[in-house]
């Protein structure tokens, strides 16, 4: 077990006994009791049934652990969730931690990536989309109703906190605030459009927190078009229709991404279809999101396009140099980078793409001075500025061109690669080649999940880990770095 940083939470005297030096769990485990872990369990339990439905979502599969009689360890996936337990929770827990074993418990979080690995779904099963054969339901199946965190998790960071509003989508925003704050009432349904990377699905993400925080009784069910649609294959081939359309049609606010992918699946547009019917009639919010206006999405059922428009259709430009450079200060306080405005002017001027390429590049920058040891200036980032490769650039690569390079950069095959093996020497390459994909392509997540036969969510975690190896870590810099050289000037 490797050891983890603790934050001492602030406020409290360190009581006595406690560990002053990082330690592990287990060089002090020894002096902890079965039976106060068995007490713990129970006092956890009491906590999360008391956390706002919010946090709860968060840290459900946290397990604590006593460190010693005075001091109990909770790791948390993210510093989301940890800021979240220590601003809003701390008080609480403390004190009902003192009221279940009489004396001073004081808590750590620390921040195990690893623990994120838990909240995502079951991969479905990559299949083709078949005919509708037989019956749609089975008598006999159990009816559940969805729970408020139906469908895929919602990513921490994707909140409106963190969302820079700009004149390329003040309107988009506007919009999604007031569908987040009165479901079902105004803009129903709300269609956002427009290129890829420009923060849709982020809004997608945060009006479900907003949500699920405000209102924790509305069930609110958050997935990409391609998981709804292997869902809808896999449940006519089990015959568990009748378990599919509960899920997607007793919910009060249906978040979808990515709905251009229906296009030329004509079965699922049609169960598409009267599902939308469903919670249209019924005064449920929908939400999606689209590369293109429903006007341009030439084989969809004209049924559905029209529903499309009944309600708002808004639309997401490119960022503006201005905007850019607010994203880029944003981005640099949340990460606590340190980085003078002009060379924050400077990618701010030189990236005129989307989102994610702008935010790449100032990680790229940041990381390739510190791990030279040597402080951010504009020197650093004309150099690495250099080899920042754009979208907009004549050669364009594709995720499957990715992956060969990436397996045969690795020494390993591409179906290793894509395969499900959990050996490191494939997992790493397995996250770097999803990172690249990201970085170098316009492909939406559900179309970079497609060819590693992966989740969208497990693509997302992914390239957020790699995004913080590559700033901590020479190697995978330098991998990453040879890797897009070799993948760009094939």
């Amino acid at each position: 077990m490797q050891p983890v940083e603790i934050r001492w939470l602030p406020g409290r005297p360190v009581a006595h006994g406690v560990p002053t030096s990082i330690q592990t769990v287990q060089e002090v485990g020894a002096r902890v009791s079965a039976t106060d872990d068995d007490v713990l369990a129970k006092a956890w339990a009491k906590a999360l049934a008391q956390f706002p439905t919010s946090t709860r979502a968060l840290v459900k599969h946290v397990t604590p652990s006593m460190v010693n009689e005075s001091l109990v360890l909770i790791p948390v996936a993210n510093d989301f969730a940890r800021n979240r337990l220590e601003t809003e929770q701390r008080t609480m827990i403390e004190d009902l931690l003192w009221d279940t074993f009489s004396r001073q418990v004081q808590i750590a979080v620390t921040v195990e990536p690893d623990q994120e690995l838990d909240l995502l779904p079951p991969e479905p099963p990559a299949v083709e989309e078949v005919p509708v054969t037989g019956p749609t339901g089975s008598p006999g199946e159990a009816r559940t109703k969805p729970t408020a965190d139906s469908g895929s998790p919602l990513h921490p960071r994707y909140t409106f906190d963190n969302f820079v509003v700009g004149e390329s989508n003040r309107m988009a925003h506007a919009a999604a605030t007031r569908v987040a704050e009165e479901p079902g009432t105004n803009y129903n349904p709300l269609m956002i459009y427009g290129p890829s990377g420009l923060g849709k699905t982020h809004l997608l993400h945060a009006i479900g927190h907003f949500v699920r925080e405000f209102q924790p009784d509305l069930v609110v069910r958050y997935v990409s078009t391609e998981e709804m649609t292997n869902e809808f294959i896999n449940a006519i081939q089990q015959g568990t229709m009748a378990a599919f359309r509960r899920a997607y049609r007793d919910v009060d606010v249906l978040l979808i991404d990515d709905i251009q992918i229906l296009e030329g699946k004509d079965q699922t547009q049609e169960e598409f279809f009267h599902t939308f019917n469903t919670l249209y009639n019924a005064q449920k919010q929908i939400v999606m999101t689209s590369d293109r206006a429903p006007k341009d999405l030439k084989t969809l059922d004209d049924r559905l396009r029209s529903r499309f428009e009944w309600g708002l259709t808004t639309d997401m430009q490119l960022p503006s140099v201005e905007t850019r450079l607010v994203i880029l200060r944003r981005k640099v306080a949340s990460d606590n980078l340190q980085v003078p405005d002009d060379v924050l002017e400077f990618i701010a001027a030189t990236i005129n793409t989307n989102i994610r390429e702008l935010e790449g590049a100032l990680l790229n920058v940041s990381a390739h001075a510190s791990l030279d040891g040597r402080p951010v200036n504009m020197d650093v980032a004309r150099a690495v500025m250099a080899d920042v490769i754009s979208t907009t650039k004549t050669t364009q690569v594709s995720p499957e061109q990715i992956i060969a390079a990436t397996a045969e950069y690795f020494g390993i095959t591409v179906e290793e690669l894509t395969g499900t093996s959990r050996v490191k020497a494939i997992i790493i390459p397995r996250q770097i080649a999803m990172y690249l994909c990201r970085q170098l392509t316009d492909r939406s997540l559900p179309a970079i999940s497609k060819p590693f036969n992966k989740d969208h969510t497990t693509v997302m975690h992914n390239v957020d880990k790699v995004a913080k190896l590559i700033a901590e870590d020479r190697s995978v810099y330098s991998q990453v770095n040879e890797l897009t050289n070799r993948i760009t000037t094939a």
